[in-house]
């Protein structure tokens, strides 16, 4: 089998998220959403958003203080969205949220002007404060400073939802930017040391049967049961997620557990195995060694394909550490962006399809050429810096500023600078 050469594959990965980045920079401005608009009487009417949810105690504190100031100045125009029971008013604050650069993480949440407010204070001082923000904002309207939309106060991140690039025409990155995140990180994670020890171990020793039929039926069973096992295994991440909600603490626990995970990883790179490592242990690939010969000992056709399915099952549960980042992150952003459960599912069987693309490749590869191919040391080790350092980038954000994940450039940003940090790595060490 013709060597894979993993320098020019993180060449051409840079090449091609450097161009992605610079998308949102070529944005125009078209702002979706106003802020004030004049009444019947001609005066402004300030628009004021309230999203809440009936199981939070806090909205339930607000909602009665909420509506009983929007009653008493009549030029508020109150948008009172529960988020529980209505999906789309769930998906509306997830919009409106990423829209501003922000998150939809937990409600009660205010957005009015181009600003975002989360949190409730039952206090004189918090109503008072809320209505003289809603009051500036009208007046501002009303001196001409914003129009009577409002629109020229928006930040840069709502401008930026509709994007106009040369020869592609209009680009919605409002409703792109979780399946190129999907196709970003889901490309990350295909990138696996662990997943390509076990399959190039498979081929390898299907190879000795110079059979290219039987070849490409064993290593696509033992790729789809991957996958399927890869399914499951991120959908209990997600299950896990759903049923802890919004609270920042989940999402702080997540984004350090992703800074371990990466610093792991990445020290795998400088100290390969030494002291703590999130790889296939030892005493585990002696059982991957004997399954694998048990494939080949097992003689007829449907033995052969039980003992693949079995093998795939013990090896992905054997490569849980080494492969629980990229999940865990992925299914968090997921719950933090998107509220519908048939889009989480569709959105989980996505992100697979992705990951199992380059293992299907190279199970095409030995097919064609019959060849033995190993994970070698080094190349092992520039995946966990690939892998480690996009873990660092995902868990620190996640820590400081989640709403950022939201924002096209920065997650480009982030895959670009692994990428770009992992191949000059490549080129370092090169012998």
């Amino acid at each position: 089998m013709r060597n894979l050469n993993l320098n020019n594959v993180l060449k051409k990965i840079v090449c091609f998220l450097f161009v992605l980045a610079l998308f949102p920079g070529l944005a125009q401005a078209q702002a979706p959403y106003a802020w004030t608009t004049p009444g019947d009487d001609g005066q402004l009417r300030v628009h004021l958003y309230f999203f809440w949810s009936l199981s939070c105690p806090h909205c339930l504190e607000a909602r009665p203080d909420i509506e009983a100031m929007a009653q008493a100045q009549p030029w508020i125009v109150l948008h009172s969205l529960e988020v529980m029971r209505q999906r789309e008013n769930a998906e509306r604050y997830i919009a409106m949220a990423g829209a501003l650069g922000q998150q939809a993480q937990s409600v009660p949440a205010f957005i009015y002007c181009g600003q975002m407010q989360v949190g409730w204070d039952a206090s004189e001082s918090s109503r008072n404060a809320l209505l003289q923000s809603l009051k500036d904002c009208r007046a501002r309207a009303a001196a001409g400073e914003t129009g009577h939309s409002g629109n020229d106060a928006l930040p840069r991140s709502l401008q930026d939802a509709t994007l106009s690039l040369p020869l592609l025409g209009t680009f919605d990155a409002s409703a792109h930017s979780l399946p190129l995140m999907t196709v970003l990180i889901a490309g990350m994670d295909a990138f696996n040391p662990c997943a390509f020890f076990v399959l190039l171990f498979l081929l390898s020793l299907l190879v000795h049967q110079q059979d290219r039929r039987r070849m490409a039926l064993i290593g696509g069973v033992f790729v789809l049961f991957s996958g399927l096992m890869y399914f499951a295994f991120m959908a209990a991440w997600l299950g896990l997620f759903r049923v802890m909600g919004s609270l920042p603490w989940v999402t702080g626990a997540a984004g350090v557990l992703a800074v371990v995970i990466g610093m792991v990883n990445t020290k795998d790179f400088f100290a390969f195995k030494a002291g703590v490592s999130l790889s296939i242990p030892e005493s585990r690939k002696a059982d991957i060694f004997r399954r694998g010969r048990a494939i080949l000992a097992a003689g007829t056709l449907p033995a052969m394909l039980a003992a693949t399915v079995l093998l795939a099952i013990a090896a992905n549960f054997y490569e849980l550490l080494c492969t629980a980042g990229f999940p865990m992150v992925y299914t968090r952003l997921l719950t933090m962006q998107v509220s519908d459960p048939a889009q989480h599912l569709f959105y989980l069987a996505f992100y697979n399809v992705i990951y199992v693309l380059p293992m299907l490749l190279i199970v095409l590869a030995f097919v064609r050429t019959l060849g033995a191919r190993k994970l070698s040391e080094r190349e092992g080790r520039l995946l966990k810096l690939l892998s480690g350092l996009m873990m660092l980038e995902l868990g620190i954000l996640l820590l400081a500023a989640p709403e950022w994940l939201n924002n096209l450039a920065v997650t480009l940003g982030l895959m670009l600078l692994a990428v770009s940090l992992t191949w000059l790595a490549a080129r370092m060490t090169r012998t």
